[in-house]
């Protein structure tokens, strides 16, 4: 117990600078077990009185004889955590220094378990990518020396670079050694190892998952080089002719394909169009076997790179001879979107829809075909100048709140023997216009209201409907400036009062309600509302004067007025007796 208090004060008063020149220095193993000897102090001169260096953890980790001055290990020492231990022989003059001898007991270690890269399939040769270094706390050749691909680098295109910084860590670059194509392998999954120079190696794995970008270096390329097909004559505008297809074996935007008709090469008079998305050919305008019974198209495919890349293919379209003695209708309709309908502010004579009627065999069956127009209920008929092109017409005027709906019939009967007839059938949509104001549910409304009435008080709610459709039939509300009493909500036509009203300044207020669509120009129609202001008794008589004077005979019969008085209310000075 003497000892040890003595190793506390010196240890307390003990410092660096104190230390004698007669050092000992002595090895011993980090993966030495307990109790393993390290050496002796100086076996000839006991006992030993002993002080660590401050810090140096001896009393800890070792073990000194005081008798003896054998040194042993007390556990199993880490010198990755202490490299050396001091201490101090105070009889003796001997400062000894314990050096921990490292040995190969930590693998190197990567910081993360997996990292993600990228690299486009065009790189160029020798593209780095940095990936995070393994670290090993051992020293010399037990650190890290190496890196190597051990699985997944199909092809051999990649191989690792690697250089010793400044700071002792061995750092590591990814690098492609072979030309990248995404489209045979878009994906890499590298395990990587880092090994130290241990016999054998201590090592770690760090999973790299390799993304091959993509660019656009594939054009699209089509399944056939020349397509054929055929359609009738009296196919209508829309009827599909053939699908085309291309494929593109980039990603994303790159193989993304779109599809046009070369008009500068085939078809200028747009007799076809094709899907941009799916490839199918429509037939865009009314064909004719007798103009021409052939249409070769020039289909280009296209992909949406930024530079994009494309192909072309040949589309040889037969049109096709149908019924020889059947007419063919075809109808377009003259609208702005080519649909099927007609303003109902349309005047007679406005034309509704083209119909072209034709017999692919005999143009005298042709030109003497005869047309005729149903449905319609007399608002419309035909119209024609050669007995080839005719016009639906209209011959009524229209209102669209009274039949917004026509269905047409058109009926083509050529003149052969025995004559055959061909049937087109539409509905024709009648669209509105601004063609009726807003109507109230009544003309007059009558409504009743305190006086003592609070502003804000509501008073009616009235209501217009407009048999218009959309914006045309959208009301708004508003008062024409009769008082300053009242408003109304322009949306829900509810009355409210803005402010106090008073009986007496106007006991039966005649109120304007006007209601206004949204057209353009907008229609409006009116309303009144007579509002009856009931009277509240906040008002008190006034004599018209503060003393009268009368002269009464005494032979005055009972009953007959000798004096009359007058009063005067205060506000609208009015007189009553």
């Amino acid at each position: 117990m003497r000892h040890l208090l003595l190793f506390l004060v010196l240890g307390a008063t003990l410092s660096p600078g104190a230390l004698h020149e007669n050092t000992k220095y002595l090895e011993v193993s980090e993966n030495a077990r307990p109790g393993t000897r390290v050496g002796f102090i100086d076996a000839d001169n006991p006992p030993y009185l002993i002080v660590s260096v401050p810090g140096s953890s001896v009393e800890s980790d070792l073990i000194v004889d005081q008798a003896t001055g054998e040194i042993r290990t007390r556990v199993q020492l880490d010198r990755e955590t202490r490299p050396s231990y001091s201490l101090v022989a105070l009889q003796q003059n001997v400062q000894v220094v314990v050096k921990v001898l490292d040995e190969n007991d930590n693998a190197p270690t990567f910081p993360v378990d997996h990292v993600d890269v990228e690299f486009p399939e065009n790189s160029p040769r020798d593209s780095k990518r940095a990936l995070p270094p393994a670290k090993d706390p051992d020293l010399g050749l037990y650190s890290t020396q190496r890196y190597e691909i051990v699985s997944g680098n199909h092809g051999d295109v990649f191989r690792l670079s690697q250089y010793a910084g400044r700071d002792g860590v061995l750092y590591l670059d990814l690098q492609n050694s072979g030309s990248l194509d995404r489209e045979i392998r878009s994906r890499y999954h590298l395990v990587i190892e880092a090994l130290d120079g241990g016999t054998p190696p201590l090592r770690s794995s760090l999973h790299v998952n390799v993304t091959v970008q993509d660019v656009n270096d594939n054009p699209p390329i089509f399944n056939q080089t020349r397509y054929v097909a055929c359609v009738p004559e009296n196919a209508t505008v829309g009827t599909p002719v053939l699908a085309v297809n291309a494929t593109d074996a980039d990603a994303g935007d790159n193989g993304r394909i779109e599809y046009s008709i070369n008009r500068r090469q085939s078809d200028r008079e747009e007799m076809f169009r094709i899907d941009p998305e799916t490839g199918m050919v429509y037939v865009n305008k009314a064909l004719d076997f007798e103009s021409k019974e052939r249409h070769e198209l020039v289909i280009v495919a296209r992909d949406r790179g930024a530079q994009p890349l494309e192909a072309s293919a040949f589309l040889s379209v037969r049109v096709t001879d149908v019924n020889d003695n059947q007419p063919a209708i075809t109808v377009i309709f003259l609208s702005d979107d080519a649909t099927p309908k007609i303003s109902e502010s349309a005047q007679p004579g406005e034309f509704v829809a083209r119909i072209s009627v034709s017999d692919p065999d005999s143009r005298t069956e042709y030109s003497n075909a005869t047309v005729t127009l149903t449905g319609g209920e007399g608002h419309f008929g035909l119209a024609t100048r050669d007995n080839i092109i005719y016009l639906v017409v209209v011959e009524r005027p229209l209102d669209r709140e009274e039949k917004p709906v026509y269905d047409l019939s058109v009926e083509a009967t050529d003149a052969g023997t025995p004559p055959l007839r061909a049937v087109r059938t539409f509905r024709l949509l009648v669209t509105d216009v601004n063609d009726n104001a807003p109507k109230f549910a009544r003309e007059r409304y009558e409504a009743h209201l305190l006086e003592a009435s609070e502003p804000g008080t509501s008073v009616l709610q009235v209501t217009a409907n407009d048999l218009d459709e959309g914006s045309n039939s959208a009301v708004r509300y508003s008062l024409l400036n009769t008082t300053s009493w009242f408003a109304i909500d322009e949306i829900t036509g509810l009355i409210t009062t803005v402010t106090h009203v008073e009986c007496e300044v106007d006991p039966a207020p005649i109120l304007v309600v006007i209601a206004t669509d949204s057209g353009r120009p907008p229609l409006s129609s009116s309303a009144t509302v007579r509002v009856t202001v009931h009277d509240y008794n906040d008002n008190e008589p006034i004599f018209e004067k503060p003393l009268y004077n009368a002269t009464v005979p005494e032979d005055m019969p009972v009953g007959r007025c000798f004096l009359k008085v007058g009063e005067i209310m205060r506000k609208n000075q009015s007189f009553s007796s």
